[in-house]
């Protein structure tokens, strides 16, 4: 358990303190074919309900996604990705009352998006798959989210994983950091996320969760996402002693929950200043109390 240092996080409309507690991130996927709610949002009206809600439930900030990055997708074209997305930004933009987080790797996406209305970019490929994403965030002085991935979506899940997990994250992000440094982006308007379960294998993800002390002394404000992923599933159908035929979604979706709300407590005690998660209501509980803990003066008085 490690104390969080303080980051300010400059948007174009309001400053976010990362540190005193931990900011929920709700996600919003309008793709029909994402890992866990696929399909679910993929209507304007569907979307912006859910938008909502996660708002009421505690969210701080909503990220929108309109391409999976699933393991084993393909991949999408602009078109297609702005088609999803652009009726979506516009009516959240006039609703919410939270910021706008947007999920690309294409830097045309990212320019649009903050024209509609976005204040942050979220890049799962770390500037890899489109590097001139580092120059939007920087002409436009929105925060930027440098994800880790080893390889990419179609087969990450398939090449040899790292030897050394926690090196090949930190060897990553590095590179990430160096082309977003060199094309202008303020050190201040970085957020670093070590990629769970892009490109790693099962034990990786716990080894990492258990390694967020390491990454944190890049000195940078620290984003983990382990919301409803594999490896939580995998765990549990093994703990269940459940058929092995049976596959990881099959697992009864309160079991995900609890896994889940298990990961979340280890990545905020670990030193993670955002979680990303589904379950925004269920996971801003968990975060209020991983919070006491951290800093006991939060609790209520007797």
């Amino acid at each position: 358990m490690i104390p969080r240092p303080k980051f300010r996080l400059k948007l174009p409309s309001r400053t976010i303190i990362l540190g005193p507690r931990t900011i929920v991130m709700g996600v919003l996927n309008v793709t029909p074919d994402s890992f866990s709610d696929g399909g679910n949002f993929l209507s304007q009206e569907k979307a912006v309900q859910h938008a909502l809600q996660m708002e009421r439930d505690g969210a701080d900030l909503i990220d929108v996604g309109a391409e999976s990055t699933r393991p084993g997708s393909l991949g999408i074209t602009a078109e297609e990705e702005w088609s999803r997305l652009a009726p979506v930004l516009a009516a959240l933009r006039t609703r919410l009352k939270i910021p706008i987080s947007v999920d690309t790797r294409k830097s045309e996406i990212a320019a649009r998006a903050i024209e509609t209305g976005a204040e942050l970019i979220n890049d799962v490929s770390g500037l890899k798959h489109d590097p001139r994403i580092a120059e939007i965030s920087a002409r436009a002085r929105v925060p930027l989210i440098l994800m880790h991935m080893r390889g990419e979506p179609q087969t990450m899940q398939q090449k040899p994983f790292a030897r050394n997990a926690l090196k090949d994250v930190l060897n990553g992000l590095r590179a990430s950091l160096s082309i977003a440094r060199k094309t202008g982006v303020a050190n201040s308007q970085i957020v670093l996320d070590p990629g769970i379960g892009f490109g790693k294998s099962y034990a990786q993800n716990y080894e990492l969760l258990a390694q967020l002390p390491q990454l944190a002394k890049l000195d940078f404000p620290l984003l983990v996402g382990t919301s409803r992923k594999g490896f939580i599933s995998k765990t549990l159908a093994q703990d269940a002693k459940l058929e092995p035929s049976l596959r990881p979604a099959t697992i009864a979706a309160e079991l995900r929950v609890w896994g889940t709300a298990a990961t979340v407590t280890a990545s905020i005690l670990h030193g993670a200043h955002i979680v990303r998660v589904h379950e925004v209501a269920q996971m801003s509980s968990v975060a209020r109390i991983a919070d006491t803990i951290l800093n006991p003066t939060l609790a209520p008085k007797n």
